[in-house]
This record gives C-alpha cells, structure tokens and sequence, in this order.
C-alpha cells in the first residue's frame, strides 16, 4: 500500500458487535483524510434504524457519514436501513426486503466516484455473521477487491475473538492489511500483556490503539492510527 494509507479503500470488521468498530471506522475516516484527499465511509447494511422524516436512519451510518468528506447521500452510505435491531437476516425478513449484492456495488461505485476511491466499507458484527442469506461479508470484499481491517475489543477473550477472526478472513481468502486495537473498557492490570500478544498472534500489523476515552471525537483520536 502507499505511504498515504487505504488509496483503494478497506473494508472493517470487528471480533464480535460490541467490539467498536464504528467508532474506530471513524477514527480510521479522519486518518485517511490526514493528506487532505476525500474518504468516505459506506454502512452497506445496518440493522436498528430509527423512523426520521427524510426515511429510516441508522446511528452507525450517520457516524460514518459525519466522518466523511465529502458527504454523499445518505442512500449511498446506508443501502439497505433495516428497522429491526437484530442480525441482518431477521431484520430484512420482518421488513420483506431483500439484500442484494448489485445494489451494494452501485452504491460503492458512486461513493468511490466521490471519493476518488476512497471508501471505508464498515461489516456487520463479527466476519462470519452474513450480510443476507446467501451473502457472506467475504462475498462482498472479494467483489470489491478490499484489504480488511480488524478491530478488536481488548477485553478478556479478545485474544481467542482475534485469532479466530484472523484465520477466519485468511481462510476466505481476503487480505488483512492489519488490526486496531480498541479499548471498550477501563484497561486491566494486562493491558499490555493483552497487546503484546495481540501482536505476536496475529498475522497482519497493528495499526494503532485507541484509548478508553468516552466522549472523545474521531478526530481527537486519529493521530493514533499510522495507516499501512
């Protein structure tokens, strides 16, 4: 990868759900757009939404699209807004939609035309929860010829999430271009321990850690990612 980072995009997943991979998208938003080149962040399917006036809204996806530069239509980041907070297969099915792999390329297509091919594709939950039934994550990054990034949840049993997820993606096939590691709690006495065999296990670089800091934005936090 060149030294700016990303040129063609990555697609994020995380170790499980509450791992923070929107937040840590975000973070990993503002540091592609450190060299003053557009990014933007794509939701292709989120599940959860609430009922705006403009149409159904997902938290996560309007985090992504706050991140980005320039802003595209919502309809782009966010494909498919399924109401239902619950996997993306049950939430289609109680909405009667189906989740549709052209459809997911049209829109990174226009989103990348925006933004020079820049897009940060952000997962759903874990690697090997499906976008759809017969749509694996992995289907999608294959299509979009995407390096993946890993975030991990450093908590207690992020070492087994993390090599699992890792062998997991290598298995598909895909490329992990590294892993964040994302602190969704008040570090432990191992903190370290934790981080050092993170970076021992797994096969890709480590990208950067990001503290446990409620309240603090994206941008704050950027400077400690060193993109690949």
């Amino acid at each position: 990868m060149s030294a700016h980072g990303f040129d063609q995009g990555c697609f994020v997943t995380g170790t499980d759900t509450g791992a923070g991979k929107t937040f840590a998208s975000t973070v990993l938003l503002h540091a592609m757009r450190r060299d003053g080149r557009p990014a933007v962040g794509m939701k292709p399917v989120a599940s959860g939404c609430e009922r705006k006036h403009e149409g159904w809204r997902n938290e996560d996806a309007l985090a992504l699209l706050a991140a980005s530069d320039p802003r595209p239509d919502y309809q782009l980041v966010n494909p498919y807004a399924l109401p239902e907070p619950t996997a993306p297969q049950i939430a289609a099915a109680m909405a009667g939609v189906h989740v549709e792999l052209p459809t997911l390329l049209a829109a990174h297509t226009a989103l990348a035309t925006q933004a020079g091919g820049r897009v940060l594709v952000e997962g759903v939950g874990g690697w090997l929860a499906p976008l759809a039934d017969g749509l694996e994550q992995a289907d999608l990054v294959h299509a979009l010829d995407l390096p993946v990034v890993l975030v991990v949840g450093l908590r207690l049993g992020c070492l087994n999430h993390a090599r699992l997820t890792a062998r997991a993606i290598q298995a598909d096939g895909c490329r992990l271009a590294g892993w964040i590691g994302n602190q969704v709690e008040a570090p432990g006495p191992h903190a370290a321990a934790y981080r050092s065999l993170l970076e021992a296990a797994l096969p890709g670089p480590c990208l950067g850690e990001l503290p446990f800091a409620p309240g603090a934005s994206p941008g704050e936090l950027a400077a400690k990612l060193s993109l690949p």
